[in-house]
């Protein structure tokens, strides 16, 4: 795998929603993992794809992403990424458990070497639940996954989305590191 030509520095189609830190740290993944040979896949709920949708804007780095998952609702999570029904009824589909076997299921369900999950209330939360909860889990082919949970706060479906976007660039940095 070649690394992107310089051209792929920013994500052109979410450029006016996304900050410049955000298209930066995605376009440095993505080249580090051309470096590497590495893939990435994605597995999604409250961020509906938008974190593949950035990582597939930067031009000259295709390769490095292999594949998206969106699995809003609790039967995409079971259908596509092999989750029993009961795993998700025990625990709630936010929780740690369920967002670290949507990893564990995008490493098998895939040919990614590592596999970023995220579901969380981006909005309004259930009576009970809290607005801003966010499970996020990281998983390498071969390796440990890494689990993160983040409290927002209640403050809106998009900044919860975009503040998720940047936790999950992270993890996946943090995961490519530790080959």
């Amino acid at each position: 795998m070649s690394a992107p030509d310089g051209k792929g520095d920013t994500a052109e189609t979410l450029s006016p929603i996304i900050s410049e830190d955000i298209e930066k740290a995605a376009a440095a993944l993505l080249k580090n993992c051309c470096s590497a040979e590495l893939t990435l896949a994605t597995a999604e709920s409250c961020t509906g794809g938008l974190l593949a949708s950035l990582l597939t804007d930067v031009e000259g780095a295709s390769h490095a992403f292999e594949r998206g998952f969106v699995v809003y609702s609790e039967d995409a999570k079971c259908e596509l990424l092999g989750i029993r029904s009961e795993r998700i009824e025990a625990c709630g589909a936010v929780s740690r458990e369920v967002a670290v076997a949507m990893a564990e299921g995008a490493i098998e369900r895939s040919h990614a070497d590592i596999a970023l999950a995220v579901t969380g209330y981006a909005g309004a939360a259930p009576p009970g639940e809290e607005a801003g909860l966010v499970h996020f889990a990281c998983g390498r082919r071969g390796g440990s996954t890494a689990h993160r949970e983040e409290h927002f706060g209640d403050i809106g479906r998009g900044p919860v989305r975009i503040g998720a976007i940047r936790v999950a660039l992270e993890m996946m940095r943090q995961a490519l590191e530790q080959g």
